[in-house]
């Protein structure tokens, strides 16, 4: 069942509400800002930004920049940078981020419990508005996801075509750089390469492959949707093929954060006729049963 789909399913079931339930996704919902607005630049280092500037990527009637949050290494406080514009390639679409969720994976990275080459953007739980679309893509993907239309990412994305992407255990690492920071405004980073884990989400825009994204219907919104592509994916995962839920089969689910949340209203989905939520805090017990789970 593809990831369009299996949206499009739990819409029309009792998972509908899985977005709002699933868990306290703490999203980032980037404003615009203008390129450097915090640095001071004297007149020949304006002049010699611009220049640099008119060699890099710029959207059509749009900015040729952005700001990202940078993971540097364990311990340290991410750092807000500016960026040129990332280009999308064929097949690739470039995002205006509207949500991002915090999955823990992102923490496994922060905490260097999860090895992954830095200074990094993570963030792979997203929703956001197609802006463009990268040279030469097959025209399918450009009806499906025409500029301006809402979409929600996957963190799964398979291997099409693409040589820079290595599928492991936990996501998708695209190992090219995922943006040079080689302007004069943002020494702290000139002259290294910054990698995507995974979508790099924590930004203003991202390029994502067009095979990692569904379309997000108009009734359902940016911020608490953007857990559909991990939470609720990696749920849907464990009850159609660990689990193997079946109609009429008694289910317990231990531990109840954001998947485990997520399982529980997948297997109602697939027609469990009992569902047990087992879980130490009460919090989230309360919640399940306000779901109309069986608690333990």
């Amino acid at each position: 069942m593809s990831f369009s789909h299996f949206i499009r399913r739990a819409i029309n079931g009792s998972t509908s509400r899985i977005a709002l339930s699933a868990r306290s996704t703490s999203s980032s919902i980037f404003a615009s800002r203008s390129f450097c607005s915090e640095k001071k630049n004297s007149n020949a280092s304006s002049t010699k930004r611009a220049a640099s500037d008119a060699s890099y990527y710029h959207l059509n009637g749009g900015p040729s920049h952005m700001r990202a949050a940078v993971f540097w290494e364990p311990g340290k406080t991410l750092t807000f940078e500016d960026f040129h514009m990332p280009r999308p390639k064929a097949n690739e679409i470039l995002l205006k981020t509207k949500a991002c969720g915090i999955c823990h994976s992102d923490l496994h990275v922060i905490k260097g419990e999860l090895p992954f080459a830095s200074p990094c953007v993570v963030g792979h739980e997203i929703t956001g508005e197609v802006i463009e679309h990268g040279q030469l893509s097959d025209s399918k993907i450009i009806e499906r996801f025409p500029v301006g239309s809402q979409v929600v990412g996957a963190f799964i994305a398979l291997r099409v075509k693409m040589t820079y992407v290595r599928i492991s255990l936990l996501t998708t690492e695209r190992r090219e750089p995922f943006m040079m920071g080689k302007h004069d405004c943002s020494s702290a980073i000139v002259g290294k390469p910054v990698y995507m884990y995974s979508m790099g989400g924590l930004a203003e825009y991202c390029v994502v492959a067009a095979h990692a994204l569904a379309v997000l219907p108009k009734s359902l919104p940016y911020t608490e949707s953007a857990i559909l592509g991990c939470a609720v994916f990696t749920a849907y995962g464990a009850m159609a093929h660990a689990a193997q839920v079946r109609p009429g089969d008694a289910i317990a689910v231990i531990g109840i954060g954001g998947v485990g949340s997520s399982c529980l209203q997948i297997a109602r989905a697939f027609g469990a006729s009992e569902i047990i939520a087992v879980d130490v805090q009460d919090e989230k017990l309360q919640k399940a049963k306000f779901l109309g789970y069986s608690l333990c």
